[in-house]
């Protein structure tokens, strides 16, 4: 599908949009994580609103194709996205991580459009091929989205997911992988080099798109790849920032993990403007 230059410039604003959600959800919180979520915003805000199909007033449409995020501590993008494609209220995001809320620090069936919780690092895959194996078995044409994180590739289940995903010929099958080249103790390859990675989810006989995660037109064109790729399953690895957006949390660290205080929130919102 081709988008036009109106639709490219609609989506980016939506994406400003989105990491300004995530930035008050988090300084209202108090806690969560921001560096991931603003990395992979551009990913799931093209998605949910450009190429997924769904439906916010039916959320268990069985015809839906489906979206499990497998580093699933960086929900507040997700719930962001929600929010703003219907799936509930607006203002059920400033309840982020209180005691019964629909929004829980990690994700869980509790809120509208989340199939799988999520939050246990590594199992996100098997998740996805799991629906991917449900379609083809009962015959239907919905595709599945996985978004992983790259410290959380360091993962074994990742690879047993991968080998069985090329074997089983899953198709309807795309995992994304936000590559902020971050996790939560530092530089990923310091921490576990996951280099030569074209080659490597090749060689487990998957398809390989790489994009630059934060350009519209480069995500578009790779949700398009990955759909009309026949007989193995897609990966998109994206080159993204960590803390994308907010110029003093990109490539921090810190930021992974810890919420922006009133005043850098303040000081966000004025540079997402």
């Amino acid at each position: 599908m081709q988008y036009s230059d109106t639709q490219i410039k609609e989506l980016e604003l939506k994406a400003k949009q989105i990491r300004r959600l995530i930035v008050q959800m988090l300084a209202k919180a108090g806690s969560g994580h921001p560096g991931g979520s603003l990395s992979a915003t551009d990913l799931i805000t093209a998605l949910y609103f450009a190429v997924l199909r769904h439906n916010p007033k039916d959320p268990n449409w069985p015809q839906r194709d489906r979206f499990h995020l497998s580093k699933g501590h960086c929900c507040p993008l997700w719930y962001a996205v929600l929010a703003e494609r219907g799936y509930f209220p607006k203002d059920k995001l400033w309840t982020l991580r209180r005691l019964g809320s629909i929004l829980q620090g990690h994700p869980d069936r509790r809120t509208p459009g989340v199939d799988v919780a999520s939050g246990s690092l590594g199992q996100g895959l098997s998740v996805g091929l799991g629906m991917s194996l449900a379609a083809k078995i009962d015959k239907k044409d919905y595709r599945v989205y996985c978004l992983l994180g790259d410290g959380e590739i360091q993962e074994g289940n990742i690879w047993e997911a991968a080998m069985a995903g090329s074997h089983f010929k899953c198709d309807n099958l795309c995992a994304i992988l936000d590559y902020n080249g971050f996790q939560i103790d530092g530089k990923v390859c310091d921490i576990m080099e996951l280099e030569p990675l074209v080659a490597k989810w090749q060689s487990f006989g998957w398809h390989v798109v790489e994009i630059n995660g934060h350009d519209t037109k480069q995500i578009l064109a790779a949700y398009g790849e990955a759909k009309t790729t026949k007989g193995k399953p897609t990966i998109i690895i994206a080159h993204t920032i960590k803390g994308k957006g907010v110029s003093f949390m990109e490539n921090v660290c810190d930021f992974h993990g810890r919420a922006p205080t009133k005043e850098e929130a303040e000081k966000a919102l004025k540079e997402l403007e």
